[in-house]
């Protein structure tokens, strides 16, 4: 189902066009009273736009005075936005002032830009790449060490290491690379993806229809959440940017014409910009095939998506084809280096029973094969009953996630604003009609049993990675039996260890205070290897010489990882443990 397009009528009104049989014609028009639901969702919009506007304001007015008075206006703007919106009487009055908040919108992204654009550890990978880039160096698998610590977060391994190298599909670089000259250190990067946040906000205000298009201004740069992401540099906002004229209307993809060259187009730009794209599109491609084999058929459906696929992937690789030709293998090994380099567990989902509930798991492994069979299991529930979870291919390739090593909130965070435009243009009417494979198993009204036990059977395989990753032990048994202390804080650090199981590990050891994984220690004194059933002392000294010990009732642990196998082993520390 799709709003239909709003075309001028001969007496001036504005009327729907005529709607296909799986539309609904537009109830807009915009002479007549607003619905109130579109006054009330205009107006959620412009309250957004306070969310972290204070502290902006207070860091410009203290030395950047015109930025400062850019933010009061806004103000101005919201407040004057909010009475007007709950008093006008027409339509198209207040269309207008869903412009009016989206302008306002944009104008504190800017402002938002020109106070903050230090970025992050992905920001600054990405402006690095993009200096090699243009010295005509290799960009894939070089470390660049140097570019982190002093504020700059480091993504540990579970190897004891770090990773310093370039992780990403190029289009982000080489946007960057253009802009290099227009700011200091990792500016450039930020200014790409805070502008592409920018230009897909206005894209999916432009495409959906009139009475939603401030629920693109809410979930795009309201909250402050997507453009502090996209201060901070992170790729995924390019690609997130890029997908929202591909999931807008999405049902339509098939049919042929330009929109279905701009989407694929789209589709395999966002691909090279980021890897999450990665995960969407086999949802994408399988909803368009069974889509369009409802309407027209097994080859004209197959057509429809293979044509959807070769330009995807011609733009992918156009995109990619310098790096393919100059460095083939590093490139390869850098894009898919997030599913690769073993990096530390972290999260908000399932793993954080193993980093905070229990004491670890010697089956950490689990949760990342439990990840790859949700991806598998979900698309095949989706494939069987698209009619039921089609208006859901935009929110399911992200739960794959939850129960994944690397679990972060960020995974779908970012893509917020693609639920939002395939809810508004993509309902459950568009669906009535996609073909659904039906075995004879599962034909006819009295099969709602087997239905029921086909869906259990997809997802079985993930319930018990799940229960084999979540009932995991720790591997090791570790007390501290000594520590150095100077001042208020400990400079070495005792413990003995005993590996519990049969296979010999080589643990590297960290002291954390809070969520994540905090820098690892240094390994003064202790056998790199653990035999199974062994037992060890290890002198351990911290990464900056010393660690402050925090104030009474933090909770510290010391914890040890190993990379093959994937395993984590935590102990709780009482403060009088480290005293010397």
């Amino acid at each position: 189902m799709y709003l239909a397009e709003i075309r001028p009528s001969p007496t001036g009104r504005q009327a729907p066009s005529k709607a296909s049989p799986d539309e609904v014609p537009a109830q807009w028009h915009p002479d007549e009273a607003p619905a109130q639901w579109h006054r009330v969702l205009t107006l959620l919009a412009d309250i957004s736009l306070f969310i972290g506007t204070r502290p902006l304001w207070a860091q410009a007015a203290s030395h950047r005075l015109v930025v400062a008075a850019i933010v009061s206006v806004c103000y101005a703007s919201i407040l004057v936005t909010g009475v007007l919106t709950l008093v006008v009487r027409r339509g198209r009055t207040l269309a207008r002032l869903d412009l009016c908040v989206l302008v306002t919108a944009v104008t504190l992204a800017v402002c938002g830009y020109a106070m903050y654009h230090s970025g992050s550890d992905e920001s600054v990978l990405t402006t690095q790449a993009a200096h090699e880039f243009l010295a005509g160096h290799q960009v894939y698998g070089q470390p660049w060490p140097w570019l982190f610590g002093h504020g700059v977060a480091l993504t540990a391994t579970m190897n004891g290491g770090y990773d310093y190298t370039y992780g990403y599909p190029p289009l982000t670089l080489l946007l960057t690379a253009p802009l290099l000259r227009f700011g200091h250190g990792p500016a450039a990067a930020v200014m790409v993806s805070t502008g592409a946040l920018i230009l897909g906000a206005i894209t999916m205000w432009r495409m959906l229809p009139v009475q939603w298009r401030s629920a693109a201004t809410l979930v795009c740069l309201g909250f402050g959440l997507l453009p502090a992401y996209a201060r901070l540099g992170y790729p995924a906002i390019v690609a997130c940017a890029l997908l929202i004229p591909v999931v807008t209307g999405w049902p339509r993809m098939g049919g042929g014409g330009r929109a279905d060259w701009v989407r694929a187009v789209c589709l395999g730009a966002a691909c090279a910009a980021q890897q999450l794209p990665w995960f969407l599109t086999p949802f994408l491609l399988a909803g368009v095939y069974a889509l369009r084999r409802g309407e027209l058929g097994p080859r004209a459906a197959a057509i429809a998506v293979g044509r959807i696929v070769g330009v995807a992937a011609t733009t992918w690789l156009l995109i990619n084809a310098y790096f393919i030709v100059s460095e083939p293998r590093s490139w390869l090994s850098g894009i898919a280096l997030p599913l690769t380099q073993k990096a530390n567990i972290h999260g908000q989902g399932l793993v954080g029973l193993a980093l905070y509930f229990t004491d670890g798991s010697d089956r950490l492994t689990w949760y990342s094969h439990a990840s790859l069979l949700l991806a598998v299991g979900l698309l095949g529930l989706f494939v069987l009953f698209v009619r039921r979870l089609g208006p859901a291919a935009t929110v399911l390739p992200w739960c794959a996630f939850y129960v994944a090593t690397r679990s972060q909130d960020g995974y779908y965070l970012m893509m917020t604003p693609l639920w939002l435009a395939a809810a508004v243009t993509a309902p459950w009417q568009s669906f009535t009609t996609a073909w659904q494979p039906r075995p004879a198993f599962l034909r006819g009204r009295d099969k709602r049993g087997a239905r029921v036990a086909a869906a259990a059977l997809l997802l079985a395989p993930t319930a018990a990675a799940v229960t084999l990753a979540v009932t995991g032990t720790p591997p090791l048994r570790m007390d501290v039996v000594g520590a150095r202390r100077a001042g208020g804080a400990v400079t070495e650090l005792t413990v003995r260890v005993t590996n519990l199981g049969g296979a010999a590990l080589a643990p590297h050891f960290t002291l954390t205070t809070g969520q994540g994984m905090s820098r690892y220690w240094s390994i003064a004194a202790g056998p790199a290897t653990l035999p199974g059933h062994g037992s060890a002392s290890y002198r351990l000294l911290p990464p900056d010489g010393r660690f402050t010990l925090p104030k009474a009732g933090t909770r510290i642990r010391v914890r040890a990882v190993s990379a093959t196998p994937m395993t984590l082993s935590s102990k709780d520390v009482q403060l009088s443990q480290l005293s010397p």
